[in-house]
């Protein structure tokens, strides 16, 4: 007797599970076979959780804050992100227009639950974070990709965004500084699509999880300091997963209109309740405490970025952007695309990924998981001897292609 295979739902069918979590697991499974792996797949700063936020979390377990809390966080931990806003932005916000999430993309999902529904467009700037597409379908809308160009730094293109306007277009999502890029949308672009988005009633998802890495001269431009109008139609996400090192904690934050975070309340309230209890204390810490850890880990990241910047524009063939925020570099591999390895032929970023694993021992993440198929990822939060070990593994892996 044979049982029959039970059916899943149409939405997971059209899912994909995250391209860098598989990655960095296929990575870990050589590396648990005593292969010398070196990571270059994973998005998380290469730093321990600063002493006193750890002290926190600790001091919370052992005076026993063990239960439930507020569906959308303690109000300690809102108040103390509305100070922080306050103090380092300028923008104003009430406890009741904060939600504290399991993390940035459990508030994305949120978000995306609460505001989109069949029949809606999200536009995208591509290359994308690998998440957005799919969190969008989930709610049943549909995402559009808005391509942006390496020989513009990735910086958004108004004349190319209004190609993909339609009065179905709902949402815009701004990731700035950008994962995967590095690159930051600048005043001029920021200034237009606000325009739009007052023109057409857009609501702006904007992900400032990376805005305490940022590696250029003055203020970050942001779309809320464009047109104070805008503040009612904008969602901003942020967390401390890369700014305090904190990323298995699991704690991110959305600011924006009361009734939207009143909606994402409910959403949040159906399906995992409060974030960690434990985790919002530690979080408390971080967003309340001492900033010099942001700070010094960008420092840090310094040196990093112009190294592996310079070792892969040295590389024949390969172009990079040099990254203006977050921890990443998006080199252009494709004219590596087409060559063999024996008898294998390279033909995408997919197969060049593998092949960087098997001959060189290299974890990266394939441009195709970001939108842009001619690219490959490499994180520089890592030490810079497992930099140098890995442009010179790079450098003469591809070099064996013929």
């Amino acid at each position: 007797m044979t049982t029959q295979e039970i059916q899943l739902a149409e939405r997971v069918r059209q899912i994909k599970p995250s391209p860098t979590l598989a990655v960095n697991a296929k990575a870990k499974a050589l590396k648990a076979s005593g292969a010398d792996v070196l990571n270059f797949s994973v998005g998380e700063p290469d730093f321990d959780t600063p002493p006193h936020v750890c002290e926190a979390g600790k001091a919370a377990i052992d005076e026993g804050f063990h239960r439930y809390t507020a569906v959308p966080g303690i109000l300690e931990l809102r108040e103390a992100v509305c100070a922080r806003f306050k103090e380092d932005k300028g923008w104003t916000y009430e406890p009741d227009q904060i939600q504290v999430a399991c993390g940035g993309k459990h508030g994305l999902y949120n978000m995306a639950q609460a505001l989109f529904g069949p029949g809606d467009e999200v536009l995208i700037p591509t290359p994308y974070w690998v998440s957005y597409p799919p969190i969008v379908e989930l709610a049943g809308a549909t995402p559009v990709l808005v391509p942006l160009d390496e020989a513009k730094d990735f910086d958004l293109e108004v004349g190319i965004l209004e190609k993909y306007i339609t009065p179905n277009t709902r949402c815009i999502i701004l990731n700035s500084p950008s994962n995967p890029t590095g690159s930051i949308f600048s005043q001029a672009t920021l200034e237009a699509i606000g325009k739009a988005a007052l023109q057409n009633g857009w609501v702006i998802i904007t992900d400032d999880i990376y805005d305490t890495i940022v590696y250029e001269e003055g203020t970050l431009p942001h779309i809320l300091d464009v047109d104070k109008r805008l503040v009612d139609q904008t969602l901003v996400l942020n967390g401390v997963s890369k700014s305090f090192a904190m990323t298995g904690w699991r704690i991110g934050y959305t600011a924006g209109p009361k009734h939207i975070i009143a909606a994402m309340n409910k959403i949040q309230s159906q399906s995992t309740s409060n974030p960690s209890s434990v985790a919002q204390k530690a979080a408390l810490a971080a967003v309340s405490g001492p900033q010099d850890f942001p700070v010094t880990m960008k420092e840090a990241f310094i040196p990093r970025r112009e190294y592996i910047v310079g070792a892969l524009r040295s590389i024949p063939g390969v172009t990079c952007v040099n990254p203006k925020g977050a921890f990443y570099v998006f080199p252009n591999l494709s004219s590596y695309f087409g060559r063999t390895a024996g008898d294998k032929k390279i033909t995408n970023s997919v197969e060049l990924a593998d092949y960087l694993l098997d001959e060189a021992l290299l974890a990266t993440v394939p441009g195709a998981a970001f939108g842009a198929d001619a690219f490959i990822r490499f994180s520089f939060a890592t030490s810079m001897d497992v930099l140098e070990e890995g442009m010179k593994r790079l450098r003469e892996a591809l070099a064996k292609l013929s």
